[in-house]
């Protein structure tokens, strides 16, 4: 069962365990309190959203963002947005993709599957903790985002 629990989780779903750790840490340095939940691939992402697999029986916090990388193993993260977005409970959670590639495929075609934004990710950590803030700004404190009880298709 997912619930909302009035702070902002953001889901992170990365293969790469030194990006969670930086972004962990660049989202401690920029001062966002907001809980971060990792899943390592977008099958796990999915099993996550809807609460199967090893997240079955738990009581799961609905994220109000997901950070989302394309290339993963398993299912990557093209084919998860896909599901996410034409998924009526889950299409109204903003997606940022969040990747090393400055494709213009990648850049197009994670637009054309509902992506909200298409960051690629920095190289230094200090612009790392200058995207995390401008994130945080962005999408906590100018944003409205919805509701978790108010679907897209009520």
């Amino acid at each position: 069962m997912i619930t909302d629990k009035g702070s902002i989780t953001i889901l992170m779903a990365d293969d790469d365990d030194d990006d969670y750790v930086l972004t962990k840490k660049a989202l401690k340095e920029s001062k966002l309190l907001n809980t971060l939940v990792r899943v390592k691939d977008g099958e796990e992402l999915l099993d996550y959203l809807f609460a199967r697999g090893e997240y079955e029986g738990q009581t799961i916090t609905r994220p109000g963002v997901i950070l989302l990388d394309l290339n993963m193993p398993r299912l990557d993260g093209r084919e998860a947005l896909k599901v996410i977005k034409s998924t009526p409970e889950f299409a109204n959670i903003p997606v940022v993709v969040f990747t090393t590639s400055k494709a213009e495929e990648d850049v197009y075609r994670s637009y054309q599957l509902g992506s909200n934004s298409f960051i690629t990710k920095p190289v230094t950590f200090e612009n790392l903790i200058t995207v995390m803030k401008t994130l945080g700004t962005y999408w906590f404190e100018i944003v409205e985002l919805p509701n978790a009880d108010e679907h897209a298709t009520k």
